[in-house]
């Protein structure tokens, strides 16, 4: 029986770094994908080690020059018009469940597998090599199709990179240590800086059951303000709020607009949603 390996996860930074001893990569706005062939098998596993091999039927024939691999990366959509990567097209394929529109979707809506990491090869264990032999050896037993591409990598200028990723609007960059081993857990050897896009949003009210603002922008509601806000700022926020409430309902008290705040997040969903807003601070 295949089982799932336990990924290597990514530390955040804030600010991008120049460093010799790092190779940098963009990172992929698509969602972790583990791929596992033995004995003539393939599974694909998510990083919560959620078998997805179903959903993905065009990953089912990797350009492999061996028998056996466990490989790491990201499944991604890339729109064919623009070459951009669309996070929420990926979702979509990600939640279709059914065989007869997963052949549908397959057509309509390919993934490509992004590789940057092997953890085994024909039966070894490589894990415990540094980085940069991994990624050779990832080279010398995996080809690339339309759906299988290896991820760039540049030498010790995650600046420069970062630049260009802002420039194409794309989602961050990631960090290696050229030395690093495989560790199946978050690690500080590999880091991750992301592109964020800021907006000043209205406070329009707060949850009931949890800690969360309600966003407004231009008027119209865009999403929950709940993370990276200080115990300070949410103290602040409710003595004012006691005097503006407009009313409530079974999960909500409404508040009149009045308070800004500056919120970071990874970019505006397609319907006009903020996706996963961050708190920076208060618009005095």
């Amino acid at each position: 029986m295949i089982t799932a390996p336990e990924a290597m996860l990514l530390t955040k930074i804030e600010e991008p770094f120049d460093d010799l001893r790092y190779i940098f990569e963009p990172k992929i706005d698509g969602h972790r994908l583990l791929l596992v062939k033995k004995d003539g098998e393939l599974r694909l596993f998510t990083r919560h080690a959620n078998d997805v091999t179903e959903r993905y039927p065009e990953l089912h024939t990797p350009p492999l020059n061996c028998s056996s691999v466990i490989l790491d990366g990201e499944a991604a959509y890339v729109d064919p018009v623009m070459g951009t990567i669309d996070f929420e097209t990926v979702m979509e394929r990600f939640r279709i469940k059914q065989a007869p529109k997963i052949q549908e979707a397959m057509r309509r809506l390919p993934v490509q597998y992004f590789v940057f990491d092997v953890l085994e090869v024909d039966g070894r264990d490589v894990r415990r090599l540094p980085l940069m032999e991994r990624k050779q050896l990832l080279d010398s037993v995996l080809g690339e199709n339309d759906h299988f591409r290896k991820v760039l990598r540049v030498d010790g200028a995650g600046k420069a990179l970062f630049d260009v990723i802002k420039q194409q609007k794309l989602e961050g960059i990631v960090a290696k240590l050229k030395d690093s081993t495989y560790e199946g857990r978050r690690s500080e050897k590999w880091l991750k800086v992301i592109n964020y896009t800021y907006a000043d949003v209205q406070i329009g009210g707060y949850r009931k059951d949890e800690f969360g603002w309600l966003a407004r922008y231009n008027g119209r509601p865009v999403g929950i303000i709940e993370l990276a806000v200080p115990a300070a700022h949410r103290k602040a926020f409710y003595r004012i709020a006691q005097s503006i409430v407009t009313g409530e309902d079974r999960n909500f008290v409404y508040v009149q607009p009045v308070i800004t705040t500056r919120v970071r997040f990874r970019n505006w969903y397609k319907s006009g949603m903020l996706r996963s807003p961050e708190f920076v601070d208060f618009v005095i």
